[in-house]
């Protein structure tokens, strides 16, 4: 069966290019282009996320890669120096702050990739 499988997750992307130079450059993960029409997204734990093409990509309306960080006010504050705008919830169950930052429990701030899709900063 699948007892000693490994996993891996998808995630689409309309344009590669914007794909490679946002994870790389904005969030300065590594990335590794694996074939034609398909990036690595690599973190340091040794996990990897498959970006793949899509050009009629519609966004899933839920975060689908988490970033834990050590210390989420510095790295918003470098985010956002980079460029990365971060969601606002002013009301409902999850609140932000000004900065995007929710809280109560854990620290917590949603932003999109270039096609769309939901990924967030969480520190414990």
């Amino acid at each position: 069966m699948l007892t000693s499988a490994s996993v891996t997750a998808n995630i689409p992307a309309a344009d590669l290019d914007r794909a490679r130079a946002f994870y790389a450059d904005t969030l300065g993960v590594r990335v590794i282009e694996i074939g034609d029409g398909l990036l690595s997204i690599q973190a340091q734990n040794g996990y990897a996320v498959l970006a793949y093409v899509k050009p009629e990509h519609v966004p899933a309306e839920h975060t689908i890669i988490n970033f834990p960080v050590d210390d989420i006010e510095a790295t918003v504050d470098r985010l956002t120096a980079a460029g990365v705008t971060f969601e606002q919830y002013p009301s409902g169950a999850i609140k932000t702050n000004e900065k995007g930052i929710a809280h109560p429990g854990p620290w917590q701030a949603w932003f999109r990739d270039p096609a769309g899709n939901i990924l967030s900063v969480i520190q414990d």
